[in-house]
């Protein structure tokens, strides 16, 4: 005769099994800096081996596409610093076009793997301790989530790692994610994009590239207004329903 282990005891074992993808990725974001892979995100380290890796590229291109989207995606599901050098070194080896669609993609597939770890991690204890306010809050955010997400990724100011995260833990749906990260992202990926695929002048003239350029008025203000027409359905919704 088996006798069924104390509830206690099966709800712990829910908890390590919802907690451990999170406990995985913060490991994986702890050995990154432990091994000191930071130190080779850089334009230093892009700019000393140029030559090498666009060699590599050229030889085994579909390969090496694959491994930078690998790569990227990886970086962003562990939330590692150095996305804007990846971004830049994406148009760099690819260039704008297939460096930015292969950059958006991976961006979204990392950012769909944490919002999905830390979901089932911790979304439904938080939302379970979450007060009144907090509970309104999320009502009104699910309503109009695919509009506040796409403003939220359109407009550069937010941290891109916070924007993966509080979905996650306001009851976003998977699918609503992963549309408004995709679209939202394509604007600044491309001129970010666009920028790499110029840094080999860049180089040459022993220059650094404008990493400011997305906030310069000819690019941020077209973005902007995107950002503000992306409102545009949660403004209707509101009004029609006061």
């Amino acid at each position: 005769m088996t006798v069924d282990p104390p509830a206690s005891d099966a709800a712990r074992r829910l908890s390590i099994r919802r907690l451990w993808p999170l406990a995985v990725l913060a490991l994986g974001f702890g050995l990154f800096f432990a091994l000191g892979l930071h130190r080779y995100v850089t334009l230093d380290t892009l700019r000393d081996n140029r030559q090498a890796l666009a060699d590599w590229v050229a030889a085994n291109r579909l390969w090496a596409l694959l491994v930078y989207m690998a790569l990227y995606a990886l970086m962003v599901a562990f939330s590692l610093p150095g996305a804007l050098i990846a971004t830049l070194t994406g148009g760099f080896l690819f260039g704008t076009i297939l460096g930015g669609t292969a950059t958006v993609i991976a961006a979204t597939a990392g950012a769909t793997v944490l919002f999905i770890a830390a979901k089932s991690a911790l979304g439904d204890l938080l939302r379970a301790k979450a007060g009144s306010a907090v509970a309104r809050m999320e009502e009104g955010f699910r309503a109009n989530a695919f509009s506040y997400l796409l403003f939220l990724r359109l407009v550069p100011a937010f941290p891109f790692v916070l924007v993966n995260l509080a979905p996650a833990f306001l009851g976003v749906r998977l699918s609503t994610f992963i549309a408004a990260t995709f679209i939202g992202i394509i604007p600044g990926t491309f001129v970010f994009a666009s920028l790499g695929a110029g840094l080999g002048a860049v180089f040459d003239r022993g220059e650094s590239p404008n990493l400011g350029l997305i906030f310069e008025p000819q690019v941020i203000l077209p973005i902007l207004a995107l950002a503000l027409l992306s409102l545009l359905p949660a403004l209707y919704r509101r009004l029609r329903k006061n």
